[in-house]
């Protein structure tokens, strides 16, 4: 069957045929309005609907007439189409009138929603409500948006599922008969089929309706019949099913009377009526029918095993009763699901643990904790009010009696308002243990057990690192006596290198040389619960350190050093020295330790001098860089010419600064520097008495600056103060030597 359009902008008048126990009910103005504006073919839509019907039209009138509605109403839709000439739009009515015929069965486009109770939407549980156990388990299941609660809507029914009034069926009869029929199930039960009359259906599955529907279409049409010799065959399906009135009431959110699919269960109902209270119980949610129990539903079977038995589904006038809870005991602690349980009559400490989920694998296993409120009669004088009751685990020998854990949990009765804590097991630093430190692959603190030596601590920190001292361990252990604030006591032992794991195939050790140590023979170390174990390091160890020695060098490349006490001189012997086209005096020296940088240093001096300050001690990482000879000197800044000058002996500053065309008007005479090849920068110096120029020399950088502006633009000023200074003393001078 093709899905026409008609009931995407119509769904209001499907919905209202799936949703109506009693009369039917007109799409409202707008919502038909709605229907008109998205669909502009709607009329030759209509007039599909009515030609695939297989209703004749005076049918079509006196359905009308029974509906309520003038018969003619229909009349511009039921005869044949003409080209070029277009139906008139329906209306509101003509749209009431057609779901009233039933011709909206089985299509899409529902615009009302099958439950029509008001759905409680919650906040998601925190986190720590989750941790201690502080929500009734199963109460959260129906407080969602969205469910999984709600009937699928499409696809078969199942085949138990009954016929009743309102559900929407589909005849389709092929081969020498072409038929197809929209029926709707009256309220007596009855679908009427064209030229065969009425047939009762109420209360027939599918499979039952197939075998009535033989006896009555063979009457009218005598293909139809059993077996191979048919020659008109059909099938029935139901394409819409009808909505059933209950009434929820008891501990949910909004008691009271909802429409549901005849296709929803109990947990449809309960989740319509938007869910129950924190005071409801979830194992006898009694189902009534006409005043009498017909099931009871325990929700903990749907949601700890997923069984749905017992989840019935419900008929109009079926009453749902959600009571308040009997036994209910909070279950805290090392178990997989803390939370609030609801009991049933005679429930133990055993059934909770197995509500629970069993222990987590950090639960103690010893005892679990009762914490009850007494009754009146059992309290004493004063504030007592509550008993606890030390609950022992024993081990069982055939199985874990639901515990999960191989252990016999006591069958304790609990009562309602009762608080069950199982113990954890403390945390690392809160148990025994001990530590290692030092030179190991993982040191750390690791459980104590009794009789634990140390080579089993050290295989459990992955044994010693490269560079361990095996010769001496400490041990820090507590001490016997408190006397004079004493913290610890102290124990050496010595090693072998049995404690190194790394080894061949031939079972010697196998790892970088280091000090010798004994082969075996040491003696065993028990420790004891907070031992503190040191595995020392060898004295003065490290790894190669290396420098890179690259420039005018016979052997340039990356060099290790010897010992601590390698100076620049040493490394440049070991590469071979310099070339003839070396530049001593520009050599770059880069220390990377802490981002040290450019480091000045005389390498003639020293080469010349090994104890001179220039002769640096390497450090690792060091980058050493010897030039090539350059015979020039680079002129930058305000001169009006930079250029590269060709370096000639005994030329001072002031030749450079000419041979780049001199400074320009703006040029700082007084602040010219120098910046040699190997880093360092002079500065010309000129005062009163003094002047200092420096002298470039080849692969220098002389630089200009420019002239301050706002110094410059304030000299006037200066000179005036000053003049203005000494011509008052001047003054003064005078005025004193007139009055003597």
């Amino acid at each position: 069957m093709r899905f026409s359009v008609l009931t995407a902008a119509c769904g209001v008048a499907l919905s209202c045929v799936a949703l109506a126990a009693t009369a039917q009910q007109i799409p409202s103005p707008s919502q038909a309005q709605q229907a008109l504006q998205q669909n502009p073919s709607l009329a030759d839509t209509i007039r599909q609907r009515l030609q695939l019907s297989g209703l004749t039209p005076d049918q079509i009138r006196a359905r009308l007439r029974a509906a309520g509605y003038p018969d003619s109403m229909l009349d511009a839709y039921l005869g044949p189409s003409v080209p070029g000439e277009m139906a008139p739009m329906p209306g509101e009515m003509q749209l009431g009138a057609i779901q009233a015929l039933g011709l909206m069965s089985g299509l899409p486009g529902q615009m009302l929603p099958m439950d029509t109770g008001l759905v409680y939407r919650a906040m998601a549980l925190r986190a720590e409500s989750l941790a201690v156990g502080n929500y009734v388990f199963g109460v959260d299941v129906f407080r969602r948006s969205r469910t999984q609660f709600l009937p699928l809507l499409t696809g078969p029914v199942p085949a138990d599922y009954r016929l009743g009034p309102n559900d929407q069926l589909a005849l389709i009869l092929t081969g020498q008969v072409e038929r197809a029929y929209a029926l709707q199930v009256t309220r007596d039960g009855f679908i009427l089929i064209p030229q065969v009359g009425q047939v009762f259906v109420s209360r027939l599955t599918l499979e039952q309706l197939r075998s009535l529907l033989y006896t009555e279409l063979s009457r009218v049409y005598s293909g139809v019949r059993r077996g191979p010799t048919a020659t008109t065959r059909f099938d029935v399906t139901i394409t819409n099913v009808r909505a059933n009135q209950v009434f929820v009431v008891g501990e949910v959110s909004q008691p009271g009377a909802y429409q549901i699919s005849s296709l929803g269960t109990v947990l449809t109902a309960i989740y319509a009526a938007g869910g129950v209270t924190d005071r409801a119980s979830l194992r006898r949610i009694e189902v009534q029918r006409l005043g009498t129990p017909v099931a009871v539903l325990d929700v903990y079977d749907y949601l700890l095993r997923g069984d749905t038995r017992h989840d019935v589904r419900l008929e109009t006038g079926d009453v749902v009763f959600v009571p308040v809870h009997d036994t209910r005991v909070q279950l805290t602690g090392a178990v997989r699901r803390p939370a609030l349980y609801d009991l049933q009559p005679g429930g133990t400490l055993a059934d909770l643990v197995q509500l629970g989920g069993g222990f987590r694998a950090d639960a103690a296993l010893r005892r679990i904790t009762i914490h009850r409120i007494l009754g009146a009669s059992a309290r004493g004088p004063g504030a007592v009010t509550r008993a606890v009751i030390d609950a022992a685990l024993a081990v069982s020998p055939a199985g874990d009696h639901g515990s999960g854990s191989g252990l016999i949990v006591p069958a304790v009765p609990l009562q309602d308002g009762d608080s069950v804590a199982v113990d954890a097991v403390p945390p690392l630093t809160e148990g025994y243990y001990v530590a290692i430190a030092g030179m190991v692959n993982k040191p750390g603190i690791y459980p104590w057990t009794p009789g634990m030596t140390l080579r089993e601590l050290v295989l459990l920190a992955r044994g010693p690192r490269v560079g361990a001292y095996l010769n001496d361990a400490e041990i820090t252990r507590l001490p016997r006596t408190r006397a004079q604030g004493k913290l610890a006591d102290t124990i050496h032992v010595r090693l072998d290198s049995t404690y190194l794991f790394e080894r061949d195939s031939a079972g010697h050790y196998a790892g970088p040389p280091g000090p010798a140590v004994p082969e075996r023979g040491s003696a065993e170390v028990t420790l004891e619960p907070y031992d503190n174990v040191l595995i020392l390091k060898q004295p003065d160890f490290s790894l190669q350190r290396t420098v890179v020695v690259t420039g005018e060098v016979r052997f340039p490349g990356t060099y290790s050093l010897l010992s601590k006490t390698d100076r620049l001189a040493d490394v440049i012997e070991r590469a071979g020295g310099l070339t003839q086209q070396a530049y001593p005096d520009g050599i770059r020296f880069v220390r990377g330790l802490s981002n040290v940088g450019r480091v000045n240093v005389d390498l003639k001096r020293a080469m010349q001098e090994h104890a001179s300050r220039s002769n640096v001690l390497l450090q690792p990482g060091d980058s050493i860089d010897v030039p090539e000879y350059q015979p020039s000197v680079r002129v930058t800044g305000a001169v009006n010419s930079p250029v590269s000058v060709l370096w000639e002996d005994g030329k001072g500053l002031d030749y450079y600064v000419g041979a780049a065309g001199g400074p320009t008007a703006n040029a700082d005479q007084r602040r010219v520097s120098v910046r040699y090849a190997n880093g360092e920068t002079r500065t010309r110096r000129r005062t009163l008495f003094v002047s200092s120029d420096p002298t470039p020399k080849p692969g220098s950088e002389v630089f200009v600056p420019q002239r301050d502006a706002l110094g410059a633009s304030n000299a006037p000023a200066i000179l005036g103060a000053v003049a203005s200074i000494v011509g008052s003393l001047v003054t003064v001078a005078v005025v004193l030597i007139t009055r003597r």
